[in-house]
């Protein structure tokens, strides 16, 4: 199995000169832990993993002893099954004050993680890892996506060109380090296992009076609604489950790292806007197991490739900007005429609008809605259109059409 570069490795060298904890989010079997231990490679880090029951029990019941043992430097893994832990190392780093000590990878997305803001604010660098960027499959140097035309010409250099349906074998095939470097060749059977062994067991850790079937159902009516303005009574009605136990799962799936939303832009010069978010998948190989598309052809010829095209380029750009430790300010336009902008980028003080079109040949009318946004209290920058257009080519002087495997 070929370990593949990860972009974040060098965020993690970086602030490991200058934090004591850093802390790695992330869904399971994402590659925190491969990627840690390969930058641990001739170090005196010394290991830990709490999925070890032993050492679970021991870090939960006397944390200071279990701090003896491992003492720093240390990655400690799985640290949200012993939150009891934090306490002392803060107190270990309030001592101590010894540039990155202590790594520690969770399972669970920080901002939803007990324990680790009230103990460690200001001591822990915080970064998320997801399942692998095209840049990375590619091998190509990762920087956060920008509309304009010298960085998006910079990257066509590190990535691999792809026509639609290369596109669309990638999308089917996911972006799971397992499937990517050929260690389960079969997308489908890993993402079986993966939903039985790893999102099952994390789920009934979070919530333990939760039925395998009826999550079952209830994930997979989550994947069909991917890209869409969340409707949680409908997904209840389709899991057969009621609105609240409906929103405490998508609050589990969230927790889990499987899927983010995109909150709706909101300006107070812009009236009549929608209030609701709309909802997207990491990795877009679980959405096509669970929407049960056979092959990435009929995926591209069915009814649901427009959503899942959009969830995978929407995915991509959030973790470009993930993967260098920055946080994404991704929106969506929608008002109450159902006009709609896919992507605002908010950046350095202006927006960028941004359509996603299955097309190669994307004219003028694309870019009409976005004069939407000239009346928003920030100004307007260059627009784009992402498509299956074979090279980055412009429609006019401030809107250009950038293909989906450049970003």
């Amino acid at each position: 199995m070929n370990y593949i570069t990860r972009n974040l490795e060098n965020v993690i060298k970086q602030v490991t000169e200058e934090y004591p904890v850093v802390l790695v989010t992330g869904p399971r079997q994402v590659g925190k832990t491969t990627m840690l231990q390969k930058l641990m490679e001739g170090t005196d880090r010394g290991y830990v993993t709490l999925d070890d029951l032993n050492e679970r029990n021991l870090a939960k019941t006397d944390p200071e002893l279990f701090l003896q043992l491992h003492k720093p430097p240390v990655l400690i893994d799985e640290v949200q099954y012993a939150p009891e832990l934090f306490a002392y190392i803060k107190m270990n780093v309030d001592k101590n004050h010894q540039p990155g000590a202590f790594w520690l990878t969770g399972s669970q997305v920080f901002k939803l993680m007990q324990g680790v803001q009230e103990s460690l604010a200001g001591r822990v660098a915080v970064l998320s890892l997801t399942s692998l960027s095209q840049a990375e499959i590619s091998g190509g140097e990762m920087k956060p996506f920008l509309v304009e035309m010298e960085s998006l010409a910079e990257r066509a250099g590190g990535r691999i060109e792809a026509d639609a349906r290369g596109i669309f074998e990638r999308i089917y095939k996911g972006s799971m380090p397992a499937v990517v470097s050929g260690a389960n060749s079969n997308s489908q059977i890993f993402y079986s296992s993966y939903l039985s062994t790893y999102i099952e067991r994390d789920v009934k850790e979070l919530s333990d009076a939760i039925d395998s079937l009826k999550f079952l159902r209830f994930i997979t009516a989550v994947a069909a609604r991917c890209s869409q303005m969340v409707n949680v009574a409908e997904i209840a009605k389709d899991a057969d489950i009621n609105q609240t136990q409906a929103k405490n799962w998508l609050g589990i799936l969230e927790t889990l790292g499987i899927i983010f939303y995109l909150h709706p832009y909101s300006n107070n010069l812009l009236k009549r806007l929608v209030k609701t978010p709309k909802l997207y998948f990491y990795d877009t190989g679980l959405v096509c197991y669970l929407t049960k598309w056979s092959s990435a052809e009929t995926l591209e010829n069915g009814a649901m490739n427009g959503a899942i095209l959009e969830n995978y380029v929407i995915a991509e750009i959030t973790k470009t900007y993930l993967n260098c430790g920055k946080e994404p300010y991704l929106y969506y336009y929608r008002d109450k005429d159902a006009k709609e902008i896919d992507i605002i980028l908010e950046h350095d003080g202006v927006l960028n609008p941004i359509e996603i079109k299955k097309t190669s040949n994307p004219g003028t009318e694309l870019i009409k809605v976005f004069s939407l946004l000239d009346k928003a209290s920030t100004p307007r920058s260059k627009g784009a259109v992402i498509c299956m257009k074979p090279g980055l080519s412009a429609i006019d002087r401030d809107n250009y059409i950038v293909p989906i495997w450049m970003i």
